[in-house]
């Protein structure tokens, strides 16, 4: 951090570009392109792909309003598809039965951190010139086989906001395919000018090329995920060992299931529980108890925003209305986790007792 602001320019930096060198390293790709979130990056990563007006984005209503918006900044639309209830994720039949000649791009969405796995379908989506773009805000560290998340060939777009796997307090990144799109993507995420930090204060004026926007990430946010990353190697075990945790105390509790996060080959954002219950009843109870439980997320389908899109997705709907997240956070305890579980039984006790009807009380 100390050497980011010694530099004296606090924006883009050399900072920010050996952040992006380290991260390549890590994920073992020729390149990365860091912006100022997952959002940024999503939406120059569907403009890379050639998504615009008339174009149709397949992705799952269960998601971050975030993804749905960046599909709306390229004036394309969203089609909506319905999620696996185990995963909470897409999966290719889904993708598949959801294209339509107008779709420009899919975005499968790594739920929780979980790889999704769309090579049986890949030849088609080549053939029709349709792009995967990546939401991976989940799932930086996780692995599909023996290749991170990223290094799969694909646009692949990272979150690196003040919860994720990786922080830079605030900021994203980028996987672009190829050296072109890496220059595209750098003069899209600083206003379209070309020239490069360095270059720009050597010379009496710079070019602007083409349309872009304010996405660089700053050398302050750089210098944090820096730190971060080099050690994240403890981070990875860490949420991979609580997860684990979570897992053995919710084993034997009845009307609760653990999405299946592959658990093996993810580096786990959080931890989500159907609860097959009164799930609202639980929620309150267990925030009432003190419990910092979530709902993640509303379906996109039904926001006023976008119920122009709406479909009958009644996967997705039927889990919203069952899934809670648990607390999870690196700095919890085994204890912790004992702990919440614990107020989990009491609250699922308390929900049966009160759906008795107060004749048979």
């Amino acid at each position: 951090m100390a050497e980011a602001m010694r530099i004296g320019q606090w924006g883009h930096n050399t900072a920010t570009e050996a952040f992006e060198d380290e991260l390549a390293t890590f994920l073992d790709v020729p390149d990365v392109v860091a912006v100022s979130s997952c959002t940024a990056a999503l939406h120059i990563g569907l403009l890379l792909a050639g998504v615009g007006p008339g174009n149709e984005v397949i992705v799952p209503s269960q998601t971050f309003c975030a993804t749905v918006q960046a599909i709306l900044m390229t004036g394309a639309q969203p089609r909506f598809i319905d999620i696996n209830a185990n995963t909470l994720a897409v999966d290719s039949a889904a993708v598949q039965a959801a294209i339509t000649p107008n779709t420009g791009a899919v975005i499968p969405v790594l739920y929780g951190g979980r790889a999704i796995d769309l090579t049986e379908i890949k030849s088609e989506l080549d053939r029709r010139g349709i792009a995967v773009v990546e939401d991976a805000a989940h799932a930086f560290g996780s692995r599909l086989g023996d290749k991170r998340v990223g290094a799969t060939g694909m646009l692949t777009c990272f979150s690196f906001g003040p919860i994720k796997n990786l922080t830079c307090g605030e900021g994203g990144a980028l996987i672009p395919r190829n050296p072109a799109e890496a220059d595209t993507a750098r003069a899209l995420r600083l206003l379209g000018v070309t020239q490069s930090q360095a270059t720009r204060i050597r010379t009496t004026s710079y070019h602007v090329d083409s349309a872009g926007w304010r996405y660089h990430l700053s050398a302050v946010h750089a210098a944090i995920g820096r730190v971060q990353l080099a050690g994240f190697a403890s981070i990875e075990t860490t949420r991979q060992r609580l997860w684990r945790a979570y897992a053995r105390e919710l084993a034997d509790l009845e009307r609760v299931a653990l999405i299946d996060l592959d658990i093996e080959h993810t580096v786990p954002f959080n931890c989500v529980v159907r609860v097959l219950a009164d799930r609202d009843k639980v929620f309150e109870t267990l925030r009432n108890r003190g419990i910092g439980v979530g709902v993640h997320y509303p379906p996109n389908h039904t926001q006023p925003a976008f119920r122009q899109w709406h479909r009958p997705l009644p996967v997705t709907e039927t889990t919203a209305r069952q899934i809670v997240s648990l607390p999870f956070h690196p700095a919890m305890t085994e204890h912790d986790i004992t702990h919440v579980v614990s107020e989990l039984r009491t609250a699922l006790t308390d929900s049966r007792s009160n759906s008795i009807p107060s004749s048979r009380r």
